[in-house]
């Protein structure tokens, strides 16, 4: 699809969210540290056999004894937000009645250390870390869990809600549910039927809504609440009615089988309803649904939280919509689902907002896997990772001209980290990790993203253009590297 050049300067809103995010279990480590009790996660990397690398997030980025570190780091970068998630299990130990006192406390101190630094603080309560001791009472399969959740949202509330005013309930559904609990790859490891996929989808769910009620009852400022959805943008190959027409159609329509079905997650949350064509192919399979529990599902929210990485190519033929397979060497990181269609943000945003109407898109998370090194020099070029995220980001900048708000971008992510089932070899952080003696390094893209955040979008810039970009150390000549 052709069209003009972006030109991103005026398209990002002054009170932009230019930030990072992270999950607790992914940089946190201090996994039996000061009360905090075992989540699902401990238990699988445990197991062994399961992480590619052979590793676990015990240690991870350290972050629970380096977060004043971090949030100076981050100041450093200039970051206006920070999106980050809470370990369940470090609070509540047990999932549910005794409260963790130093879990809280670390949390609050981050909360305040980041307000300080003029950083706004994004909550995310669940990024896939249930306590095991509420896996062995059946976890999301038990109807109990809704309660569960909104005691443990009731818990934070209580703490930081005079603080935070930016909260997401759940992040990416399809993943901890789907990929952990149909597929058996991710924690707990479960190969469940499709029909206890769908209860555990439901009673999900429901948590989410039972969140949001608790978060508006107890919080005592206004807050701004979404949950972060994810799965492949579906883009017009041309940029023709039809192509459009056929895009936006397969990216709603529900397939069989699979957990991947954006409107089985969204249409609960913001029609009310499960969409008919689902409820069509799974009606074997489905649990009971009250009128009840879709009002409980159906809390107005304030803004749709998306996890977009790349999309699929689709056009109209005779026989219906058609995604086009990508051809062999097309762009893509270390990890081969990461594809270059920045595109994606553009088309899943403008798909998601015709539907759902125009609640501001948060792009929650987006970036690039690759393998960084510090170099002979000490630093860290990652001119892919620039030109990915440049790329992005215009997409997001066409959308804010077109009418289709984006309020918000978290790059995924702050730093190396422990990248679940796929262990420490994908790097996606803006600043490097070394994992042997938690030292940290800004890398280009980082000064990059300073530079952007601090234009307001205005200094986009390809990666080619990167030697303009200030660096903390001068590009060495060969002959000063021989030397």
């Amino acid at each position: 699809m052709t069209r003009p050049p972006c030109t991103p300067a005026a398209s990002f809103p002054l009170d932009f969210a230019w930030g990072a995010a992270t999950a607790a279990y992914q940089v946190e480590g201090a996994w039996n540290v000061d009360g905090r009790g075992p989540s699902v996660w401990d238990d699988f990397c445990h197991r062994g056999g399961k992480i590619a690398d052979r590793s676990t997030g015990d240690v991870a980025c350290d972050h629970y004894r380096l977060w004043r570190e971090d949030v100076e780091m981050m100041r450093t970068m200039g970051l206006r937000a920070y999106r980050f998630s809470l370990s369940w299990s470090r609070i509540l130990p047990d999932g549910t009645g005794r409260v963790n006192e130093a879990g809280l406390r670390f949390y609050e101190q981050l909360v305040d250390a980041l307000l300080e630094a003029g950083i706004t603080p994004w909550i995310t309560l669940f990024h896939w870390d249930l306590p095991t001791a509420l896996y062995n009472k059946g976890g999301w399969l038990n109807r109990d869990c809704v309660e569960w959740f909104g005691e443990y949202t009731r818990v934070v509330a209580e703490r930081l809600g005079d603080r935070v005013r930016h909260w997401i309930t759940l992040n990416e559904p399809p993943c901890f549910t789907g990929i952990g609990q149909l597929d058996g790859v991710h924690a707990p490891g479960d190969r469940l039927s499709f029909a206890s996929f769908l209860r555990i989808a439901h009673h999900v769910l429901m948590a989410h809504g039972r969140s949001v009620q608790v978060l508006r009852e107890v919080c005592p400022r206004p807050v701004q609440i979404g949950f972060a959805i994810t799965g492949n943008a579906r883009i017009p190959h041309k940029d023709t009615a039809a192509d459009i027409h056929a895009a936006k159609t397969l990216l709603f329509s529900v397939r069989r089988k699979s957990q991947w079905n954006m409107t089985w997650w969204m249409d609960p949350v913001f029609l009310g309803k499960y969409p008919a064509d689902g409820l069509a192919l799974f009606a074997d399979d489905m649990p009971e649904v009250t009128r009840a529990d879709m009002d409980l599902i159906h809390q107005p929210l304030d803004f749709i939280g998306y996890n977009g990485y790349t999309g699929d190519r689709v056009e109209s033929t005779p026989e219906g919509p058609l995604e086009i397979p990508h051809d062999h060497g097309h762009a893509r990181g270390l990890l081969g689902w990461v594809r270059m269609e920045p595109a994606a943000i553009y088309w899943m945003t403008r798909f998601l907002q015709e539907r759902y109407g125009k609640l501001p898109m948060a792009i929650t998370e987006n970036g690039f896997p690759s393998t960084d090194w510090v170099d002979l020099t000490g630093r860290v070029r990652d001119p892919q990772r620039i030109d990915y995220t440049a790329r992005y980001l215009m997409e997001i900048a066409r959308a804010n001209r077109e009418g289709h708000p984006v309020a918000a971008y978290f790059h995924w992510t702050l730093m190396d980290n422990f990248e679940w089932a796929e262990g420490y070899h994908a790097r996606f952080g803006l600043v490097h990790v070394d994992f042997r003696t938690q030292k940290r390094t800004l890398k280009d893209s980082a000064y990059w993203y300073r530079q952007v955040i601090e234009s307001n979008g205005a200094s986009l810039a390809p990666a080619d253009e990167m030697d303009k970009v200030e660096k903390p150390i001068a590009t060495p000549t060969l002959e000063e590297v021989l030397a």
